[in-house]
């Protein structure tokens, strides 16, 4: 069985519709979560499924024992879940095109560093776009700079609000996100 790991420093929520979704298919398994916050949701939520969040500092993901125990769960991809810090370089390294970040816009518009959740939305209502949507694309050195996997769209006609804009992001990445893991993990064999 394919193996996930998931890194979230909020809510959860994709994190959680990843696990439903592989847990319902059978086709993979998240098998590790990691957050950098110790209050985030996401400890809370992956509880349900038998999984214990691994909270760490920014000092100890830099760290070579770090990557060491990721390495323990021999993971086919990791998904970066609404986590907001810039990712290891040795990590990425270490899982060539096997690390994957969703992003709450059309990238490259509105992205890079401190562009994340109603920031985006802010900003794209603010400046009266047109439509935006998500990007699903591989993480490398730099913030939502790695090449797009998979980008979905909607018009903002009639949306007026962030949080409004916010909602409709969700039900995307919600819809999505695990649908292009999945074609990852199955396309490479």
């Amino acid at each position: 069985m394919k193996k996930i790991v998931v890194f979230a420093s909020g809510s959860g929520s994709n994190a959680e519709n990843i696990i439903q979704y592989f847990n319902s298919n059978g086709k993979a398994e998240v098998v590790a979560v990691y957050t950098n916050n110790p209050n985030a949701g996401v400890i809370e939520r992956v509880k349900k499924y038998g999984l214990e969040a691994q909270v760490f500092t920014k000092t100890a993901l830099y760290e070579s024992d770090f990557l060491q125990n990721l390495n323990k769960f021999n993971a086919d991809l990791i998904v970066l879940a609404g986590f907001l810090w810039k990712f290891p370089e040795a990590i990425i390294a270490d899982y060539p095109n096997k690390v994957i970040n969703i992003h709450p816009a059309l990238l490259p518009k509105y992205g890079g560093k401190g562009m994340y959740g109603m920031h985006v939305h802010r900003a794209v209502v603010e400046n009266k776009e047109q439509e935006t949507g998500i990007t699903i694309h591989y993480v490398n050195e730099n913030y939502d700079e790695g090449a797009i996997i998979f980008q979905k769209s909607f018009e903002l006609a009639g949306i007026e609000t962030p949080e409004e804009v916010a909602a409709k992001i969700h039900e995307l990445e919600y819809q999505h996100f695990p649908e292009v893991i999945e074609d990852l993990l199955f396309s490479k064999n």
